[in-house]
């Protein structure tokens, strides 16, 4: 693989220059997650490390576990922990979600789990040529009703997950959780500008979770002139 050398705020991370490459959705997800404390974290579709990361720097005391299906992106999320001198907190998993059993090590455990995972469905929008970004944005090998299986086998009750996705698929969203006795309790889109519709949605649930939901003020990338937002700045 021909790599690049990237940094966003204290993080720098190696990414593959023809492959899967994150986006502002990562940024957005981390900055969504609002837990006071996290002891245990975990990170379905880890990519190259950015959200677990990340999460590593605001969690200081947290145990991060990084799961991906991909060889390439699973080995490069290994080097990049090395990389910001993280791998006494984080550590990665190569597994395919539909085949791997968790260890007992680790049902039922994290307070927290995190996930950007591919929204389009396999006939939807074009497919990458390169398998890893067809991968990281079709459901080619994680589909939706897997991630939520996986997240309510790994999370405690009462542990939240977050989730970045397509608001066309919000209802999908809500039926697959509250099928796993995950209930939905925190929503915010994420619009281009005031003028746009939704582009992505952030969800929160908790398992076990009472049903009450809070609908947080909506984010906006960019204001008027075009240029980055004050909060889109924060982030970066």
């Amino acid at each position: 693989m021909e790599l690049t050398l990237d940094t966003i705020r204290d993080i720098k991370l190696y990414q593959n220059k023809r492959g899967y490459r994150f986006s502002v959705d990562a940024l957005l997800l981390s900055s969504f997650v609002n837990l006071k404390r996290a002891e245990k974290i975990a990170d379905i579709g880890a990519g190259s490390g950015i959200i677990g990361i990340l999460l590593a720097k605001r969690y200081q005391e947290a145990e991060i576990t990084l799961i991906e299906l991909q060889k390439s992106l699973a080995e490069l999320a290994e080097r990049n922990v090395v990389l910001n001198n993280l791998e006494k907190r984080i550590k990665v998993i190569k597994a395919d979600l539909k085949l791997h059993p968790f260890s007992n090590s680790l049902l039922h455990r994290f307070d927290l789990v995190v996930s950007n995972p591919p929204f389009r469905r396999q006939k939807t929008g074009l497919i990458s040529p390169t398998n890893e970004k067809a991968i990281a944005r079709h459901e080619i090998e994680l589909k939706l009703a897997d991630l939520i299986q996986a997240s309510c086998s790994l999370l405690r009750s009462k542990g939240r997950f977050c989730m970045i996705y397509h608001p066309s698929r919000l209802v999908e969203v809500i039926d697959a959780l509250r099928e796993k006795h995950m209930e939905p309790k925190r929503l915010r889109f994420v619009h281009s500008n005031l003028k746009t519709e939704a582009k992505m949605v952030l969800v929160e649930a908790i398992k076990d979770g009472r049903t009450e939901m809070k609908i947080d003020n909506p984010l906006y990338i960019y204001d008027e002139e075009g240029t980055y937002t004050d909060e889109m700045k924060a982030l970066y």
